[in-house]
């Protein structure tokens, strides 16, 4: 069992939230357990209300989100929300009513309480029946996991790999092990659409799934009381510990805030920020754990070895045609939207209708542009070595090596510093499921800007595996100032949409139609062998053996 670390605490709450728990105590989560109604696949939500269709007492709409305040137990919408706390002081704190989350009304901003918290999971272990047949429940599962940290039931380990098994009658059945909700702690959607991503990357989880990152091992050899490779590791024990409610990483986000205190707050962060910033984070750690950090110049560390790949960008003398190369490591790779057709004023005020003209770009059409040469303008001239002078010069990417996970950035954030403003790109974007890089690698530009002439390439190699198959999609809905983000997950041929707590069964229509901003690709080979492996990979709190898939570490 992981010693706990000394150096956690959980998040400081808001001055409101804590001016409420100050007055009322925990009696308002008491009684709001009557009206809690939980699933037996972890969602909660408020019910038992006056009214069977809850609406604004405002505005008496009935749509997008409602809050119940704690105090005076009217509902206000999103709109409304503020108003209701300005006109009744001290009515600060309310839940969301259709994710039974606390809402701070000041602040405009979800909140996250462990008090409240224990009293959700509590209402939903009461309500979890035992069933027939010995097949243990949810909740039984929940009450054994907590004996379990208190060292006072041990299970076998045949046991503990039959649980992941067993199909409880009244959860979701269809639902592959390893599918768990994150609670959003305040404006962390951001945190948990990558997370999931990442969780269900397959190498990245042979990887720590078989311990190969040893937490109680790291914490005794370190001098740092945090890492955030151990706390990673954390989360990918309870994704797939066989719990099926929605598990809150409040000690992953403290660790995070401690290597990024810059984000240290509950304000929105950009999704693709935060996964450059947990790979560097994981990276750092395990360069210094690692003896042999480097093998022919690339970093060996977990983080790398998954989502390194190289570029290779070659700029060419328009006078001379000499050409100069470089290659850069890249984690991964930012692709940017044909948005010519698009004017600012359809881009900023129409941010919930995504664009599905003829105009809509491809994913395709994104990389035939990343590679695409590019003329450098006039005060870009670069030093030419052949003609001993600056010279106007053409510019063309390639990709020398792919990585095992493809980690395709969609750049749907523009910043003018002509205009002094931002905004958000809403075209759609058409991407297929499965993807073949042959055309974007070095070896093919090159041959494609010289000719059948060419007759050796330096990076051929004929075992390298060019096929990709879409496995996560991150997606963002809403403004640049206030937007949501959401992941889609591949599992087994079916998909999976992820929104914080909540865990719903999708179709591919659904996921083609939404706005990506991120997508994940995993090699072919590996992601075929990677659905063989999901339906027996054990319970991981005992922390297990797990058994490595083969080509992945």
């Amino acid at each position: 069992m992981t010693t706990r670390n000394p150096l956690y605490t959980n998040p400081k709450p808001c001055k409101h939230l804590s001016d409420y728990k100050l007055k009322h105590g925990l009696n308002g989560y008491k009684c709001l357990q009557k009206c809690l109604k939980s699933t037996p696949n972890g969602r909660t939500s408020v019910e038992k209300l006056n009214t069977k269709i809850p609406n604004c007492s405002s505005c008496n709409g009935y749509q997008g989100r409602l809050y119940f305040c704690m105090i005076c137990s009217s509902i206000s919408c999103s709109d409304h929300s503020s108003m209701h706390t300005q006109s009744k002081n001290g009515h600060d704190i309310a839940v969301d009513i259709e994710r039974a989350e606390l809402y701070c009304c000041v602040c405009c901003d979800q909140v996250y309480d462990p008090d409240f918290d224990k009293a959700v999971m509590s209402k939903h272990i009461i309500d979890m029946p035992s069933t027939e047949n010995g097949v243990e429940s949810i909740g039984e599962r929940l009450c054994k996991r907590k004996r379990l940290d208190l060292g006072t039931d041990l299970v076998d380990s045949k046991k503990s790999r039959q649980l992941v098994l067993m199909k409880d009658p009244r959860a979701k059945s269809c639902y592959p092990f390893g599918l768990r909700g994150l609670n959003n702690l305040g404006n962390t959607c951001f945190m948990n659409s990558v997370l999931q991503a990442l969780v269900h990357a397959p190498p990245l989880r042979s990887y720590f799934l078989s311990n190969q990152h040893n937490p109680d091992t790291c914490r005794s050899r370190s001098a740092d009381r945090l890492c955030l490779s151990c706390d990673v590791s954390g989360i990918f024990s309870a994704i797939f510990s066989g719990n099926r409610t929605p598990f809150s990483p409040v000690q992953f986000l403290y660790s995070w805030w401690q290597h990024s205190a810059n984000l240290a707050c509950y304000e929105q962060q950009d999704a693709h920020e935060f996964f450059i910033a947990i790979l560097d984070g994981i990276h750092e750690k395990e360069a210094k754990r690692m003896n042999q950090q480097r093998e022919n110049g690339d970093c060996q560390c977990i983080a790398h070895r998954v989502f390194s790949g190289q570029l290779r960008s070659d700029v060419t003398c328009m006078t001379c045609g000499f050409t100069s190369t470089t290659y850069d490591p890249c984690v991964d790779i930012s692709l940017n939207l044909d948005s010519s057709n698009h004017s600012l004023t359809e881009v900023v005020n129409k941010p919930g209708k995504p664009n599905t003209s003829s105009s809509s770009s491809t994913l395709l059409g994104c990389l035939d542009l990343f590679t695409k040469p590019e003329k450098l303008g006039s005060d870009q001239k670069l030093y030419c070595q052949n003609c001993d002078e600056m010279r106007d010069s053409s510019k063309q990417l390639s990709i020398r090596r792919l990585p095992l996970v493809l980690c395709l950035h969609i750049k749907r954030f523009e910043h003018s510093l002509v205009r002094k403003m931002s905004r958000k790109i809403n075209s759609y974007l058409r991407f297929p499921f499965s993807l073949d890089m042959t055309p974007y690698l070095s070896s093919s530009i090159v041959r494609n800007r010289f000719g059948n002439r060419i007759f050796a390439f330096e990076s051929d190699e004929s075992d390298v595996s060019t096929e990709f198959e879409i496995f996560a999609v991150v997606t963002h809905s809403g403004t640049l100032e206030s937007g949501h983000y959401v992941t889609y997950l591949r599992l087994m041929d079916q998909w999976y949409k992820c929104d914080d707590a909540w865990i719903t069964e999708v179709d591919e229509g659904i996921v083609r139609a939404s706005q990506c901003y991120m997508v994940f690709y995993v090699q072919k080979r590996f992601y075929h062998k990677a659905n063989e492996n999901l339906s027996c990979l054990p319970i991981s709190p005992q922390r297990e053996p797990f058994h490595s898939i083969a080509g992945f570490c």
